[in-house]
């Protein structure tokens, strides 16, 4: 599937979107198409994050919003307010956010998991077993673990 086959937010409800980061006090923020995107940190049609706000257009990938919105979530509430543009450097935090966006996109009517997987493969992220199913499922145990040690999964790998 080439990039330009990837799930865009106009292919969804961005209702469904706003209330998804609502569950985690987030919010969605629309900007109109062509402008630039605050807060973001690979630019061009990718999300932004600035506090508790994540930003997107109706040509921004649905996996993208996910991504940033999750390194939100992930990070206590007296964090997100310092959040510009690039939320972490931490390669714990970063795993743990490939996994918990395969969990935003099961909750996201419209889109689910498989979704998801075969949009970031398009989009090239790279794993060590080949597709970003393949790290989810079989090589991200760590993540699995932080996101739980943290409130955010129960045992069962699903949200908490």
């Amino acid at each position: 599937m080439p990039e330009s086959a990837v799930t865009r937010l106009a292919d969804i409800e961005w209702v469904d979107c706003a209330a998804l980061l609502d569950r985690y006090r987030l919010e969605l923020v629309r900007v109109a198409d062509g402008e630039a995107i605050p807060g973001t940190y690979w630019g061009d049609t990718e999300a932004g994050i600035v506090g508790n706000t994540v930003y997107a257009r109706s040509d921004t990938p649905v996996h993208s919003l996910l991504h940033e919105a999750g390194h939100l979530i992930v990070l206590p509430p007296e964090r997100r307010s310092g959040v510009h543009t690039d939320a972490t450097d931490s390669i714990d935090e970063e795993n743990a956010v490939l996994v918990l966006q395969s969990l935003l996109a099961e909750a996201l009517p419209g889109y689910g998991r498989d979704r998801l997987f075969a949009d970031m493969d398009a989009w090239g992220y790279t794993f060590r077993l080949g597709s970003a199913r393949a790290y989810v499922e079989e090589d991200a145990e760590d993540a699995w673990s932080w996101l739980q040690q943290r409130g955010l999964v129960v045992a069962e790998r699903r949200l908490a």
